[in-house]
Formats: C-alpha cells, sequence, structure tokens
C-alpha cells in the first residue's frame, strides 16, 4: 500500500489518501488546490477554477463527485457546447475530468471512477 501524500501549505499539514485525495473535506482552500494542481502539473486558468468551483457547487448541492458524463450534462445547462464539452474538459485535465478536477476541488473520488495504482 502507497504512503499518505501530504500538502504542506501555510504552514498547515494536509493529508490526503495515497491518491492524492483529501481525508478532509474541510481542509480545502484555494491554496491547497493549487498545490494538488501543481503536483498534477496544472497550471490553474480562470477556466480550471470555473470547472473546480463548479465541481464544489455540484457537490455540495447534491452530495456526490460527479462522473464525466453527469459532470458534461451539468455544465452543459449553465455554459455553452464548447465549454461543457468532453474535449474542453480533457484539454484542461487530462488525466480525466472528474478525477482530477474532483482531487484539485477537495472532493472524493466519483464512486464509479476506476482508481489507478
Amino acid at each position: 500500500m502507497a504512503d499518505i501524500l501530504k500538502y504542506i501549505v501555510d504552514d498547515q499539514l494536509v493529508e490526503t489518501d495515497p491518491n492524492g485525495y483529501l481525508l478532509r473535506l474541510d481542509d480545502w482552500s484555494a491554496d491547497i488546490a493549487v498545490a494538488i494542481a501543481e503536483s498534477e502539473r496544472i497550471e490553474l486558468s480562470e477556466e480550471h477554477w470555473e470547472i473546480v468551483n463548479f465541481l464544489r457547487r455540484y457537490y455540495s448541492e447534491f452530495g456526490i463527485a460527479p462522473n464525466v458524463r453527469t459532470l458534461i450534462k451539468a455544465l452543459a445547462k449553465k455554459y455553452d457546447a464548447e465549454k461543457s464539452s468532453k474535449k474542453h474538459l480533457y484539454k484542461l485535465f487530462p488525466l480525466g475530468p472528474s478525477r482530477q478536477g474532483c482531487k484539485i476541488a477537495g472532493l472524493p473520488l466519483p464512486n464509479d471512477c476506476v482508481d489507478w495504482p
């Protein structure tokens, strides 16, 4: 089993599971999101933040982290076809908009995502 990953942000230790997802959702902050994104080799742009904040609102409203299909459908209700397209989302989050997006947003891995070692 892999070691628990940890981030130190503003002198605060933030623990994650072995795959980098926060152990405590309340530990999330914008600074934590930046640290997680950096570990994923993503430099957060305004477009990234739109999706990260959308994911957090979705989780707050529905109590689940959406899979890619659900995320695309939910985004399509709010944004145009380009912003809600699968191609666009994978451009922002190459390892998966749900998988990487939820990690950066401080949310758990969506239930139907198969995790990787």
